[in-house]
C-alpha cells in the first residue's frame, strides 16, 4: 500500500508546469528528472514484489522440495533487504531534493503529494526492514528443518516413534507395544469407555 502512494502520488501530482505559456512538467523535486523516476521505480518494483511473495506465501506449504523451500526464503531475505536499503535511498533522496526546492505557484499544488511520497518512503523503510527481520527469523527457525520438513515432528525429541500394525491391514484392539505393567492394568478403567467404531 504504501509504494501504491508513494508512486501514485508522484506521478499524479508531482509534475508541474514551471511556466503556463509552455506545457512541459517538470518534477516538482528541484525539477530533478531523477528523483521522480527513482521514487516511480521503486514503488513499481516494491509493489510487484509484494504480489510475488505473496503468491509464494501461499503456496509455500505446497512446495515439496526442502531446497526450494529454502531458496523461497532466501529470495525473501535477500529481496527484503535489498529494497530496504533502496527505499532509504528514495527517502534521502527525494527529502533532500524537496529541501532545495524553491517554492513557486505550480510547486505548492503539488507539496502535499510530494509531502505524502516522502513521508510514505519513510514509512516503507520501516515495513522493508520488518520483513527482511521476519524472513531472517523464518530461516533461522527453518534451519533446524522444521520449516522446510513436509511432516510435523513431535514435540519431544527423545519420543518414540509408534510401531507399525502387523496382520491384514484390519485394526484390532491390540496395542502395538506391550504394556509396562501388565499385573496392574485393568482391562476397562473407571470411567474409560472403548468406542465403538
Amino acid at each position: 500500500i504504501f509504494s501504491i502512494v508513494v508512486f501514485g502520488s508522484i506521478v499524479n501530482e508531482c509534475y508541474v508546469n514551471k511556466d503556463s505559456r509552455v506545457p512541459d512538467l517538470h518534477c516538482i523535486f528541484n525539477e530533478n528528472e531523477s528523483a521522480c523516476s527513482y521514487g516511480i521505480a521503486i514503488g513499481i518494483i516494491a509493489f510487484f514484489g509484494c504480489i510475488f511473495f505473496f503468491v509464494v506465501d501461499l503456496y509455500f506449504q505446497q512446495i515439496s522440495s526442502v531446497k526450494d523451500r529454502k531458496r523461497a526464503v532466501l529470495l525473501d531475505l535477500g529481496f527484503s533487504g535489498f529494497l530496504s536499503f533502496l527505499w532509504f535511498v528514495a527517502f534521502c533522496f527525494l527529502a533532500n531534493e524537496w529541501r532545495q526546492t524553491t517554492m513557486s505557484k505550480g510547486v505548492s499544488q503539488g507539496a502535499d503529494a510530494a509531502r505524502a511520497a516522502i513521508t510514505f518512503s519513510f514509512f516503507s523503510i520501516i515495513v522493508w526492514v520488518a520483513l527482511a527481520v521476519k524472513a531472517l527469523q523464518r530461516y533461522r527457525l527453518g534451519t533446524d528443518m522444521s520449516l522446510f520438513a513436509t511432516d510435523q515432528f513431535a514435540a519431544d525429541p527423545n519420543a518414540a516413534y509408534p510401531g507399525y500394525p502387523t496382520g491384514s491391514g484390519i485394526e484390532t484392539t491390540e496395542t502395538y507395544q506391550s504394556p509396562p505393567f501388565t499385573e496392574t492394568l485393568e482391562a476397562n478403567p473407571k470411567g474409560y469407555q472403548v468406542p465403538a467404531y
